[in-house]
This record gives structure tokens, C-alpha cells and sequence, in this order.
């Protein structure tokens, strides 16, 4: 039997009963029977309810019930090491990037953008000749003469990218990080991406943390963009290469994501994100957008997703 918390009034006391959406219900009492809660709502008069236990936070619920109690303001918070390296494991895989936006499990590039003045979260297809299912990355290195002069490396179909980003000033965002919830203690992390297999994954994995990216504004041909070659050696020392925006790193809290920023705006025009493998290697599989602010809505577009409170069913 579940017994109500009472106030120095005699009064039932209300607690919270939270929920893992960060919602919570004003609640006298509550109980665990089987797969669901039951409680007495404070907001409709101590009408009996119940909810799937799948929806109730209860040791986020029990921690607020300990720091509200009586001459609990004293005490230092308390929080479960497990659940804080749980929660931190999930944040790090799929970390908010604008209000109500974060980014998914199942892509590895992504780019933010702002659609109509909204922010989105774009992905970008790799243009790879042997993509890997796994791992949703390619690599198909090509090795650099790096005292040579820039030269055609590569030829994409078509004069313009499928996605079409809408400001001068996207945000990439690239997966490094693998899926076993293991929390970023900013050490160095090794994943192998480079074409190989990962079995029994569901989430992709992306680029190595040792890898430097860069943009390039390709050659518009007809029916063809043209992708040159550039001397990496000379990346990170200040001197400006024709088309090459160089990128700002960041990697994300928890290891697991990469954050891109262009050092210099975008200007109209058509770009691929190449991915720079060491000294010596580029990754010849790229990623291609373009920059036109008047494209229409790119169609897998993922839009800010407000929490919404789960509908919950009055007990007969």
C-alpha cells in the first residue's frame, strides 16, 4: 500500500514524479505494480492514475523526493555514478545542437542549416565508389605528390549536388566515436574506419580522430564538377590555397562527434568535404553539397523536435 508523504499541516505533500522525456507530474503518492505506476494526481484532486514504469525516471524521481524532504537543504545532491555515466553516454551520442535539434544514430556527416529561419540537420551522402553498410564511411585513399602543382583527382556526375545548404555558415558534424556507451575521458580514441568491417553494428560509425577535413569549391563543368587536388603540407600555416577552406576541429563532449567550422564564409557556388587521411593521403570519396540560399528544403531535412508530454490514461 502506498502511503502519501504528509506536511507538518497534516496534509498530503506533493512530490514529482519525472519523467525520462524531462516532463514531470505533480503526484500525493505513487507505486510500482508490474510494468506500470500508479499514482494519486495532485492537479485532479487525488483521481487515481497509472502510467507504463518504460516512461518514469524513477531514480531521478526518488533523488528529487530526498533533496525536497524536510532539512534536506542541508545535505549535499546525490547522484548514482551509474546513472550519471549512462546519462552522459547517451548525450554524447546524440549530443542537441540548436533548441530541440540534436543530432541522430544513424547518420555519420551531417550539416546544420537554417532553412527559412530554422535550424536543420542536413546529411550528407558520401559519393563513394565501394561505401561500406557498416560503418556508412568509405575510404578510397589516393596518395599526394605534396611539392606537386594542383591537378584533377576526381569527377562527380551531374552540375550540382543533391543537397543545397541555404546559409554561407553551415556547421559540420562527423561521427568518430563507436556505440558502447563509453564516455569520452579525453584520451586519444582509435577506431579503424578506413573501408573496414564492423559486424553487428547498427549505428554508424565515421571518420578517425586522427583524420583533418577540409572544403574545396569544385570546378562546374557540364554535367560535371571537377574535384583538384591541393598541397596538405600546407594546411595549418596561414597560407591560403585556391578554393581550400580550411576547418576549425572541435571534438564534441563525450568523443564521439566532430564538429566542423570553416574558417571563412561560403560563397555561392558548389563544394565537396574531403577528408585529409595523413601527410600524404586524401580520401577520395567525398561528400558534396552546394551553397544556394534560395534551393528549395532539402527533403530529408530533420527539423527541431519539441518534447511533448506522453498522454497518460485515467485508471477506471
Amino acid at each position: 500500500m502506498d502511503v502519501p508523504d504528509l506536511s507538518q499541516s497534516g496534509q498530503p505533500q506533493r512530490q514529482r514524479l519525472i519523467l525520462k522525456d524531462g516532463t514531470y507530474q505533480l503526484v500525493l503518492s505513487y507505486k510500482i505494480v508490474g510494468s506500470i505506476v500508479q499514482y494519486r494526481s495532485a492537479e485532479r484532486s487525488g483521481e487515481q492514475e497509472e502510467i507504463p514504469l518504460a516512461l518514469v525516471n524513477i531514480p531521478a524521481t526518488e533523488r528529487w523526493k530526498r533533496e525536497h524532504s524536510p532539512g534536506a537543504q542541508n545535505l549535499p545532491p546525490v547522484l548514482s555514478p551509474e546513472l550519471a555515466k549512462e546519462e552522459a553516454a547517451r548525450a554524447a551520442r546524440t549530443p542537441f545542437v540548436a533548441p530541440d535539434l540534436h543530432l541522430p544514430e544513424e547518420d555519420s556527416v551531417l550539416a546544420l542549416d537554417n532553412f527559412h529561419d530554422t535550424p536543420e540537420l542536413v546529411p550528407l551522402p558520401q559519393q563513394a565508389s565501394d561505401l561500406n553498410k557498416e560503418t556508412a564511411h568509405a575510404s578510397q585513399k589516393l596518395a599526394i605528390n605534396p611539392a606537386s602543382a594542383a591537378h584533377r583527382i576526381a569527377d562527380l556526375r551531374g552540375s550540382k549536388a543533391d543537397i543545397q545548404l541555404h546559409v554561407s555558415d553551415p556547421v559540420f558534424y562527423v561521427r568518430i566515436g563507436n556505440d558502447d556507451n563509453s564516455v569520452y575521458t579525453g584520451e586519444a580514441i582509435t577506431v579503424d574506419t578506413h573501408g573496414a568491417s564492423s559486424a553487428g553494428r547498427d549505428t554508424p560509425g565515421s571518420g578517425s580522430p586522427n583524420s583533418d577535413y577540409v572544403i574545396e569549391r569544385v570546378d562546374v563543368r557540364y554535367d560535371s564538377r571537377v574535384v583538384d587536388s591541393f598541397r596538405i603540407p600546407q594546411l595549418g600555416t596561414g597560407k591560403p590555397q585556391p578554393d581550400v577552406i580550411e576547418m576549425k576541429m572541435e571534438p564534441l563532449p563525450g568523443g564521439q562527434w566532430l564538429r566542423l567550422t570553416p574558417v571563412t564564409p561560403l560563397e555561392f557556388g558548389e563544394y565537396v568535404l574531403i577528408e585529409v587521411l595523413s601527410s600524404h593521403e586524401l580520401n577520395l570519396d567525398v561528400w558534396d553539397f552546394g551553397v544556394h540560399p534560395t534551393a528549395p528544403e532539402n527533403v530529408e531535412a530533420q527539423r527541431p523536435e519539441p518534447h511533448r508530454a506522453p498522454s497518460l490514461n485515467h485508471r477506471p
